[in-house]
């Protein structure tokens, strides 16, 4: 069912992703009340936080309910992301879901589970974006097989195991994505590109239908390489995650 809607978004998408590259050139202007020319109104964003892994290497249940400054981690990165910009926040839950729900606190955030989420990332990237297509900014869902809100520019991916994810790097990717790309955090000029990132809503739903396995836009993005746009996050924040005991140090930064 995911997969058939976001096919059918993703060639609505693609006409309304023509209309609107065919402007000139330049960065989408989020947070305030207009953009450069071609974009006269507020940029438009959802946040999608893949939260549902087990943690299993972890060895300590769901990386969400880890504790980071306090708080379960997944209510960092949410805040992060609203701190950041992020009209919406859509999370995606898997792993004993109800007991995440129960311990946590995510305010206006669409709380979603997928429960394929043992075959790997890829069914909750699809789930993230599946739902960042079909919730309008008042929060309400559009019926299943409508095109997707006008309103929507971008979606931001974010994983819930990077404890080093700020508002302050949510805003600058936001603030350096265009139009047509792919916007993705690097620390470093030596650095791989990785997440947050920022995908155009067109690319987010190709790239979706795409995703197999325990990859999200990977695939998308080694068959179209010249839409990745890595900018310098440096000073912002950190790529690093939780994955393993010896990564526990991270969240006491």
């Amino acid at each position: 069912m995911v997969v058939t809607l976001l096919r059918v978004w993703s060639g609505r998408l693609a006409s309304h992703l023509r209309r609107r590259l065919s402007g000139p050139a330049g960065p989408l202007r989020f947070g305030g009340s207009s953009g450069p020319a071609g974009y006269a109104r507020r940029v438009d964003v959802c946040g999608v936080v893949l939260a549902a892994g087990g943690g299993s290497r972890l060895g300590r249940g769901p990386k969400a309910l880890l504790t980071h400054r306090g708080a379960p981690l997944v209510e960092h990165v949410v805040g992060a992301l609203r701190d950041g910009g992020c009209d919406r926040v859509v999370v995606v839950l898997g792993a004993e879901a109800d007991r995440v729900r129960a311990a946590t606190e995510l305010g206006s955030a669409r709380v979603l589970v997928n429960h394929d989420w043992a075959g790997g990332l890829a069914s909750s990237f699809r789930a993230g974006v599946a739902a960042a297509m079909a919730t309008t900014q008042e929060g309400a869902a559009d019926a299943p097989g409508q095109a997707p809100p006008s309103g929507i520019d971008a979606v931001l991916i974010a994983l819930v195991d990077q404890p080093g994810v700020s508002g302050a790097l949510v805003a600058h990717l936001l603030a350096e994505h265009r139009p047509g790309t792919v916007t993705a955090a690097r620390f470093g000029p030596r650095a791989r590109p990785g997440h947050p990132m920022v995908l155009d809503a067109g690319i987010a739903v190709a790239a979706a239908a795409l995703a197999t396995g325990d990859e999200g836009a990977r695939r998308y993005l080694r068959a179209h390489p010249e839409v990745l746009r890595p900018v310098d996050c440096t000073g912002l924040g950190a790529a690093e995650d939780v994955d393993v005991p010896a990564d526990l140090h991270r969240l006491e930064a």
